[in-house]
């Protein structure tokens, strides 16, 4: 490369130099910048004396209706997931639980015997009273053996009576020595032996009359049919004979309807909140605002392995036509030291 070429790459002196105010005034800008933004975002004691006036100067002044303070703030919202021991704290119970109600006794009323069915006087739903014949059981064949039995007792009476001549007879010649002392002895175990026969008839006639007065069924209390479970001409035996096909082995089933419980299963957890005679407030769950005085009336003995629970029966106190056996029920277990519950 040349000289002159050399030459011409040559960079000058007064271009190798940049002009240096526009550099300062660059610096100086972000400087300035950055020193605002410090200022603004430090924070100072007159920021928070400045917050708390702005946060005193009443609400109510603004114009804007959604900056005004409620006067009378309603209700909160209510989740529904929520668990319900604030309800029952509000109606004063210790525990709340659901469960069903039914006959403190049912009674199927069952025969004593096989026979067949000649009458049946009720049917489901209807009342019955202590002692009022429901069921008639065919008793010809009972009749028939009272009448045999009572003929038999009769001869057995006149063996007697034909014993009795025979002894007192006897007796005299023994006494004025005619007869033996044998024959005496002799007479006289006939007379007891003839006794005997009538006192075993006796019985077989009373056991007769017994089958007979059974062929009677006759309800136990006063209550109402809860089921009836036979018909007219249908045989029935007080055994099962294990198969679907046999015989029937009840008649009806009765219960008293102002006898009645809640059934309910309680968790182990909420045990130590029950106990005997505890007063206790039931709702059936068809009328949920009619409330019934109850008690716990039975704490089971034995507690399910598989569920975790113990059994609880509540007695209910006056109940009436709105309460159903097998329907639900919630019962409210009262603090220790509560009256009765109104109705």
């Amino acid at each position: 490369m040349n000289p002159d070429q050399l030459k011409a790459l040559e960079i000058r002196r007064d271009a190798k130099s940049r002009p240096r105010r526009q550099l300062w005034t660059i610096i100086v800008g972000v400087t300035a910048l950055t020193g605002a933004a410090l200022f603004f975002a430090w924070p100072r004691v007159s920021d928070k004396v400045r917050i708390a006036k702005v946060a005193a100067k009443p609400l109510e002044r603004s114009n804007n209706p959604a900056m005004r303070p409620a006067t009378n703030p309603g209700p909160a919202a209510v989740d529904p997931g929520a668990a319900p021991a604030k309800a029952a704290d509000a109606s004063g119970a210790v525990l709340t639980v659901s469960g069903y109600i039914i006959n403190r006794e049912r009674i199927e009323l069952s025969p004593r015997f096989m026979g067949l069915v000649k009458w049946i006087g009720v049917k489901k739903g209807d009342p019955v009273t202590n002692t009022q014949v429901v069921v008639l059981l065919d008793d010809a064949e009972y009749k028939a053996r009272l009448l045999e039995a009572e003929g038999r007792l009769a001869s057995a009476r006149a063996a007697v009576e034909r014993s009795q001549l025979h002894y007192d007879r006897i007796a005299k010649l023994a006494t004025e020595k005619v007869e033996s002392k044998e024959m005496e002895d002799e007479a006289r175990i006939n007379l007891a032996a003839a006794k005997a026969v009538v006192a075993e008839v006796d019985g077989q006639v009373a056991l007769i009359k017994t089958y007979l007065d059974w062929t009677i069924i006759r309800s136990p209390i006063n209550g109402v049919v809860l089921e009836k479970l036979v018909d007219p001409n249908e045989l029935v035996t007080p055994q099962s004979f294990g198969g679907t096909r046999g015989p029937s082995t009840a008649l009806i089933a009765v219960a008293d309807p102002g006898d009645l419980q809640v059934e309910i299963d309680v968790n182990e957890a909420d045990l130590s909140k029950v106990f005997l005679n505890q007063k206790c407030r039931v709702s059936p769950e068809a009328y949920l605002e009619r409330h019934y005085d109850g008690y716990v009336a039975e704490i089971a003995p034995e507690a399910s392995r598989q569920k975790g629970t113990l059994q609880i029966k509540v007695q209910i106190r006056k109940p009436d036509k709105f309460l159903t056996p097998e329907l639900s029920a919630k019962v409210e277990f009262l603090p220790a030291g509560t009256g009765e519950a109104g109705r």
